[in-house]
């Protein structure tokens, strides 16, 4: 196979979505998961993300990147959860991946990507922010941080879970979550979605062993 060799000059004369795709592509296989909003009001918005990311487990936060507004589309998520201080995760299946996909688009903010990309919204007593109903791994998050990045204006915020729900066959008797057994789905760039197998566990690494295969 022949190798391509790219330097920063290369990278930067590429045209906009093609390095987009490429630079995209660059982290490999990343978690999809849909984010739940709403404003004020009450008016929902779902958004798919693979930007998120384990930030701690003592408190245990997640934390994720998302782009400010620009003049070809405005940021409802990050306004929303700026708003009311809370968003949830949701897990979806590779069945799902089209309609998944498709709250990408950018909608005007009075329209709804569940009713439009045809997810039900699931609202808890217990929580500010609409989750996906039968989504097989839900996440509600509550906001701790809010970091603006000069470098190239995105936003990172970190949230603290403060509910989980998940199939009890799924969790692991050391406490871990079998993803595959959820049938989650895997992200490659923008625009690829795969479903992992349970792939290979090992033992926590040691320097006075090899190895080990769970």
């Amino acid at each position: 196979m022949t190798a391509e060799s790219l330097f920063a000059t290369d990278i930067a004369s590429m045209a906009p979505q093609m390095r987009a795709l490429l630079i995209n592509s660059l982290p490999g296989y990343k978690s999809g998961m849909l984010v739940g909003t709403c404003d004020t009001k009450d008016q929902p918005n779902l958004a798919i993300v693979s930007s998120h990311f384990h930030l701690g487990s003592s408190p245990p936060l997640l934390a994720m990147i998302l782009r400010p507004s620009t003049g070809n589309s405005e940021r409802h998520t990050l306004n929303n959860l700026l708003e009311t201080q809370c968003w949830t995760l949701n897990g979806f299946t590779l069945d799902q991946a089209a309609q998944a996909h498709q709250t990408s688009a950018p909608y005007p903010k009075n329209q709804s990507e569940f009713a439009t990309c045809d997810f039900r919204a699931e609202w808890l007593p217990e929580f500010g922010a609409p989750f996906v109903e039968h989504s097989p791994l839900q996440v509600g998050c509550v906001l701790r941080e809010h970091h603006p990045l000069s470098i190239n204006g995105t936003h990172m915020i970190i949230g603290e879970v403060h509910y989980l729900r998940y199939p009890h066959a799924a969790q692991r008797s050391d406490g871990g979550l079998s993803l595959d057994a959820m049938d989650l789905v895997a992200v490659s760039g923008l625009d690829t979605y795969t479903q992992p197998d349970a792939g290979l566990r090992f033992a926590p690494a040691d320097t006075t062993s090899p190895p080990r295969q769970l």
